[in-house]
């Protein structure tokens, strides 16, 4: 088997020691080139050129959910075909890695490194649905490119979040849970459309649903991980369907206490629920409109505004081994 590992430096939770064991024991199995990334967007572009080099069985991402939407983006960057293109593995490197423990992965890096040897050996892989965003025809957004994420993605409040917490990550601080909870009442003390939402969520055969503050747009659950506390925003999301989504249109200091305590105890049964919580599942086709641009976020990274952005549920876009 000839496979290509993606390296990212600069992933959170990984040593230069570490990585160099992960590696040894990965080339012990297969024919193994290793790449270290030296800028953003490199493992995308090395995701690109194992797809079209044909020669490329495997592609490995070792680092966090950012470096792993690269890959992904790379290797569908001619389209979802799953029989042609390479299969993917993930290696968790990052703070949170939501996208490897969704699929069921150990969070630890050498953990995961003997249970993907072992599922190399077993040949055990599922072909998953993922999620591609794009800017809407006749809007200003149109000529804005399409983007493929793995476990979420979101318009509005959340992505705010993520914007500020990359604001203070790029001035030193590191990525901790406290954090992201600081800039989450920042976000929340500085929203002015709190109580009125700009969001409107539009469908084929169904009304629309409007004034939504938040809208967070999963592909699988559990959303993401507070420690090692899985959130189900959507409990119903799968890589086996199409997309689900939460909506909110109401974050008055209520609203948000109520439903920050219904993610926290959220559960595989029951989400978000409530007057002023819209839950949707297995969506296909759809589409946000907002009267003003809101920051866009996908698998945890800040895309910048946004005024409308078409989602498309893609069943059976990539192989993957787990």
């Amino acid at each position: 088997m000839r496979a290509l590992l993606v390296v990212n430096p600069a992933a959170t939770t990984t040593s230069a020691r570490t990585r160099d064991v992960l590696i040894h024991a990965l080339a012990s199995e297969m024919k193994l080139e290793a790449v270290t990334t030296e800028y953003r967007g490199h493992a995308r572009d090395l995701g690109r050129q194992a797809t079209e080099s044909k020669d490329i069985d495997l592609v490995v991402a070792l680092g966090g959910d950012g470096t792993v939407n690269e890959v992904v983006n790379g290797l569908l960057h001619h389209g979802p075909d799953p029989e042609r293109l390479p299969r993917l593995a993930v290696v968790p490197g990052g703070s949170t890695n939501v996208f490897a423990r969704a699929l069921g992965l150990p969070n630890d890096a050498v953990e995961a490194t003997g249970a993907l040897l072992d599922a190399l050996r077993e040949e055990r892989e599922r072909t998953i649905g993922l999620g591609l965003a794009a800017g809407t025809p006749g809007t200003e957004d149109e000529a804005v490119p399409s983007r493929w994420f793995t476990f979420c993605a979101g318009l509005g409040f959340d992505a705010g979040v993520i914007g500020r917490v990359e604001q203070q990550r790029e001035r030193g601080k590191r990525s901790t849970h406290a954090l992201y909870l600081r800039q989450a009442m920042r976000t929340f003390l500085d929203e002015p459309h709190r109580r009125h939402g700009t969001i409107t969520l539009e469908r084929p055969g169904a009304d629309p649903v409007a004034d939504l503050v938040l809208s967070i747009i999963c592909n699988t659950s559990p959303w993401t991980f507070l420690g090692n506390r899985p959130v189900y925003a959507a409990p119903k999301a799968s890589f086996d369907t199409g997309l689900d989504v939460l909506g909110l249109s109401r974050m008055s200091t209520t609203a948000v206490a109520r439903y920050a305590t219904q993610l926290l105890t959220s559960s595989p049964e029951r989400g978000p629920h409530g007057k002023h919580a819209a839950s949707l599942h297995d969506l296909t086709d759809f589409t946000l409109h907002s009267k003003v641009p809101l920051p866009l976020q996908m698998d945890g990274d800040h895309l910048g505004l946004r005024t409308s952005v078409t989602f498309t549920g893609v069943r059976r876009a990539l192989r993957v081994i787990v």
